[in-house]
C-alpha cells in the first residue's frame, strides 16, 4: 500500500502498528482476503488531507472508505451502510472515538 497522501513516515509507521483491523468495521488486515473491499486503505477521520497526525490518520477497509467518502464522521455513522453493518460510535476503534470527541485540527 503506497502512501500517496503526504502522510509523514513516522505517522505511517505508528498507524500501521496500531490499526491491524479496519477502524470502522473491524475487518482483520492480518489475514488474506479475496475481495479488494477488505483491503486496508488510508483514511482521514476528519476529512481534511492537511491533518496528517496519528490522531486523524487511520487504516480502514476499502468498503468503509468508499462508503464514508467526504461525509462527516458523525453523519456517516447514521448512514444505512453503518446501520446495516452494526457500525456505531460504540463499535469503532478508540482513535475514531477520540477524533469525534476531540476533533483533530490543523497545527500551525
Amino acid at each position: 500500500m503506497a502512501n500517496n497522501w503526504g502522510i509523514p513516515k513516522d505517522v505511517e509507521n505508528v498507524v500501521r502498528l496500531r490499526d491491524g483491523a479496519c477502524v470502522y468495521c473491524g475487518v482483520d488486515f492480518s489475514i488474506a482476503h479475496a475481495s479488494r473491499k477488505t483491503k486496508p486503505t488510508w483514511e482521514h477521520i476528519v476529512n481534511d488531507i492537511r491533518i496528517n497526525g496519528v490522531n486523524n490518520i487511520a487504516l480502514c477497509c476499502t468498503s468503509c472508505n468508499a462508503s464514508k467518502g467526504a461525509k462527516l464522521i458523525e453523519d456517516w455513522l447514521r448512514s444505512s451502510y453503518c446501520l446495516s453493518k452494526g457500525i456505531s460510535f460504540d463499535s469503532v476503534a478508540q482513535v475514531v472515538k477520540d477524533a469525534i470527541l476531540n476533533p483533530p485540527t490543523l497545527v500551525g
